[in-house]
């Protein structure tokens, strides 16, 4: 019984000792606040949260769960662009947002790239692929 109760002990022991973490924020490098501010406003509904800096190239949006997304101006655009690295946000009523994109003339992509197009994800799961203005591709899908 005293092995037991010891390993027990050890055990919650090491699980209270090890960190558990969230995320806090995502922070994307833009090569102009204003317009990268204007399409995550209009496109994605995004709210601005306040911003500690108010230095002028800073932008933080809240995002759910805790976690902000940090728009960092700086003038030198990204290289790498690729759609493997991506940020994801999942909507509610992607039919909706679809549709916004549509009537805004705003273009997306299913994930090789067919124009207009919706990939429909193995587990069900709709997905389509937008860029912001510097050329970032976000995934859009309805895991909700």
């Amino acid at each position: 019984m005293k092995k037991l109760l010891a390993a027990i002990a050890i055990l919650l022991f090491a699980q209270s000792s090890f960190a558990q973490i969230k995320t806090n924020h995502i922070a994307v490098h833009v090569s102009n606040l204003k317009e990268s501010m204007a399409f995550y406003q209009s496109m994605l509904n995004l709210q601005e949260i306040e911003e500690p800096f108010k230095d002028g190239i800073h932008a933080w949006y809240d995002i759910g769960g805790g976690t902000a997304l940090h728009l960092i101006e700086r003038v030198d655009t990204p290289t790498e662009i690729s759609k493997t690295n991506h940020l994801c946000f999942s909507m509610k009523d992607m039919d909706s947002f679809i549709e916004r994109l549509r009537k805004a003339n705003y273009p997306f992509e299913d994930w090789p790239g067919e124009k207009g197009k919706i990939t429909t994800r193995v587990d069900g799961i709709r997905q389509i692929y937008i860029q912001d203005p510097d050329g970032y591709w976000l995934e859009i899908n309805d895991d909700y």
